[in-house]
């Protein structure tokens, strides 16, 4: 006689439940964890079970636990980080990269136009109602931040899995200059104004459940950024041509 299966283990039941939330976004990358007692009990479940969980979830890379508490991995970070060095500072990177995001970025924003839930919609508003608030800021550190997020709200919005995380480590990179100065971006007069439209072009987009209107906003938008980074590396090229004519008379004899 066959022998019945036995029933998951409630480590098991909890560890699967984690891991999906990190699969989904859901839990990030780098946010901690509530303290073990009260996760245990937001859970509903027992400590010991919680902890043999969590003990599974560390074993498979996806959660980091020391004596200040739980936090879920970086777990891209092995492969970004890499990628980061051997990318930063080539100038032939940087057009290969627009051309993925313009096709990748583009693709995410039809996705998410078709898939977006009412959550994802008023995450998404959200974040552009703050864009608008830092817009009036002088200093566009912070727009610059919820332009990131903007971008990752939209891939989640998506809802697919893949593409998220793939596309997050891209949002980091944006986040740490790796591919271009984002303030000298913002710094450019009239971008700042093209941007933040762009971006809620996007949003209205997506959250109208406009597929075809998304995805070309996305790609309008790319093409801009990189456009507008041409425009300035020529003029920094022009600027520096003109310095050194300046210098020309310390060079030459009389």
């Amino acid at each position: 006689m066959r022998a019945a299966s036995r029933p998951p283990k409630l480590a098991d039941a909890i560890a699967e439940r984690l891991q999906a939330m990190m699969l989904e976004g859901v839990l990030r990358p780098g946010e901690r964890l509530l303290p073990e007692r009260e996760l245990a009990m937001r859970l509903d479940v027992s400590r010991p079970s919680l902890r043999e969980a969590l003990a599974r979830l560390e074993k498979k890379g996806l959660v980091v636990t020391a004596r200040g508490g739980t936090t879920v991995a970086a777990f891209l970070r092995p492969l970004a980080e890499p990628l980061a060095a051997l990318f930063r500072g080539d100038p032939r990177v940087l057009g290969d990269y627009f051309e993925y995001r313009r096709v990748v970025e583009a693709e995410a924003a039809a996705l998410a136009a078709r898939r977006a839930t009412e959550v994802d919609r008023r995450a998404i508003r959200a974040i552009v109602k703050k864009m608008g608030a830092a817009h009036l800021r002088p200093d566009p550190a912070k727009e610059a931040d919820l332009d990131a997020d903007l971008h990752i709200a939209i891939y989640e919005a998506s809802h697919n899995v893949v593409l998220l995380h793939m596309l997050r480590a891209l949002a980091e990179w944006m986040r740490d200059d790796v591919f271009y100065n984002r303030q000298g971006l913002y710094a450019r007069a009239g971008v700042r104004n093209r941007l933040l439209a762009q971006h809620k072009e996007i949003a209205e987009a997506v959250t109208a459940g406009a597929p075809e209107a998304a995805e070309a906003a996305a790609g309008a938008h790319i093409r801009f950024i990189a456009t507008t980074l041409d425009e300035i590396r020529a003029d920094e090229t022009r600027q520096a041509a003109a310095l050194r004519r300046l210098e020309r008379s310390d060079l030459l004899a009389d």
